[in-house]
This record gives structure tokens, C-alpha cells and sequence, in this order.
């Protein structure tokens, strides 16, 4: 996950990284780690590289430099200005324009994975904003088919609910991103997970949560990694492996995420 191999912005687990977002490509090609999943915040949203001509020109120059790709990004902005919650009209529909560019853009620079978090201040609360969500994403479908591009949800729901859910979308233009770490915060059993929409899976956030709680080191909480990543397997995924973990509070990062590659290449292989 972008910024994961610095310090962290204004003590914040995960947010854009405007001091250090270039020079973390090159800080991943000395660990060879191979891929980004960029984030994006609502503060500052057309301010973002991936939101400029210039940015994205620098982000693909970056890239074939470290040879890094970015086959996804983590839609923060969407949990910050969720526009299935908004009751103003003309707020709502700026930030469905917002959505509309910021999937643009990602076609730009060979983005194909887009998360929507449906957690924590994007949560979906109603029925009437789940209808408003559903209805929206669905009139994006051709969008998405011309970029090539999928959308994923990361949710809070049981794992019923969340295949009830899913199944209003019958298209492989969208799926779920596997939050591992929520997963075992909010006590869910992984058997019943996979079992209720495992074949929607087509992303994956790795970390490690306490039960009810915080993150924490990866081995130090409540996700049976030997068990997920058993599951994995069953479904023969052939994603990727998104490091969305805790972070060094001693500025360790490299020497961390290293630690953390080899705890999970253990488990796969």
C-alpha cells in the first residue's frame, strides 16, 4: 500500500504520502517489491498526481524507471465524502463527477482494481443508500467495460449480507476486495466468508487486527493467516497480495515491510 514504505502523514495509518510519493518507487525497487496500490484521499483530490496530465506523466516515468506497476488504488476519498450518504442534491452529484474522473484517470495511468470501502465513514447505513450506491455504479458499467477497469467493495457486512449484496452486481466489472484484518476484527469466520462469496474475491489487503480492535504486526492479532491463505488457494486466487499493515513506529519501514513479505511468502508457499 502507498506509504507504507514511509513516514506516516500527520500521524495517520494510511494517507497520501505528498512529501515522500516519489521517492517510495525507488524505495520499493531496493526491496523488489514490484507493485503499488496507490491511495486517495478527498482533501486535496484534484491536487493528487493521479488527477493531473503532468502527474500521470511523471507517475508512468516513475514507474518504467523502477520498474513498479500500479494495477490498483484504495478509494479513501470515497469513505471521506461518501456520496450515497449525502442528502444535498448538488453536493451528491459533484461527487458522483468526482467518481467518474478519478475512474478516468486510473484508465490513464493502467489502474484496473478500484476499492470502494463501505466501512467506517463510508458505511453503508439504509437501504435507500445502498440504492443510491448500487444504482449509481451500475450506470457506470460501460465506463468501467472501456477502461477495463473493476471495481471492488471492502465492507463491514456479515458475510450473508455481503453476498446478498454482491449479487446485485452481475458483471465481472465488479467483485470484493478481502480485507483480512477487518475480517477478523469484526469476528467473522473465514470458512463462511469464502464459502458465501469467496468467488468474488479478486483483491486482497493483507494485515492483522485484535479482535474488536486496532491493527497490529502481522502474526500479533485474531487473522489465521494459515487458514485464509488456505482458503485462498481452495479458490485458486491469482491476485495480488496488497501490504496494508501495521507500521514501524521507528522509522523502520523498509527493514519492517521486508519482515512482513517473508511472514506471508512463508504461509503461500
Amino acid at each position: 500500500m502507498q506509504g507504507r514504505l514511509c513516514d506516516c502523514v500527520d500521524g495517520k495509518i494510511q494517507a497520501f504520502p505528498w512529501q515522500d510519493w516519489e521517492s517510495e518507487f525507488a524505495a520499493a525497487k531496493s526491496i523488489n517489491l514490484r507493485l503499488l496500490e496507490w491511495t486517495l484521499d478527498q482533501e486535496r483530490l484534484y491536487e493528487n498526481p493521479l488527477m493531473t496530465a503532468d502527474g500521470q506523466k511523471k507517475i508512468e516515468a516513475l514507474c518504467k524507471k523502477n520498474d513498479i506497476l500500479i494495477p490498483s488504488l484504495t478509494g479513501d476519498c470515497f469513505m471521506h465524502a461518501p456520496f450515497w450518504k449525502v442528502e444535498d442534491c448538488d453536493l451528491r452529484e459533484k461527487l458522483k463527477e468526482d467518481f467518474k474522473a478519478i475512474i478516468n484517470c486510473c484508465g490513464k495511468v493502467g489502474i484496473k482494481i478500484v476499492t470502494v470501502p463501505l466501512v467506517d465513514g463510508g458505511s453503508i447505513d439504509s437501504l435507500d443508500q445502498e440504492n443510491s450506491l448500487v444504482d449509481f455504479l451500475l450506470k457506470q458499467e460501460n465506463q468501467l467495460k472501456e477502461l477495463n477497469i473493476k471495481v471492488m467493495f471492502e465492507c463491514n457486512f456479515s458475510p450473508e449480507i455481503l453476498k446478498t449484496f454482491i449479487s446485485n452486481f452481475q458483471s465481472e466489472n465488479f467483485g470484493i476486495n478481502y480485507d483480512m484484518g477487518n475480517s477478523a476484527s469484526l469476528g467473522f469466520d473465514p470458512v463462511e466468508e469464502f464459502n458465501a462469496y469467496g468467488r468474488y474475491i479478486l483483491n486482497v489487503h493483507v494485515k492483522d487486527r485484535m479482535l474488536n480492535g486496532g491493527t497490529v504486526a502481522l502474526g500479533e492479532g485474531s487473522v489465521n493467516f494459515t487458514k485464509v491463505f488456505s482458503l485462498l488457494k481452495t479458490i485458486k486466487y491469482d491476485g495480488n497480495y496488497i501490504l496494508q499493515t501495521a507500521r514501524s513506529n521507528e522509522g523502520q519501514h523498509l527493514e519492517l515491510i521486508s519482515e512482513y513479505i517473508k511472514f506471508i511468502e512463508d504461509r503461500i508457499n
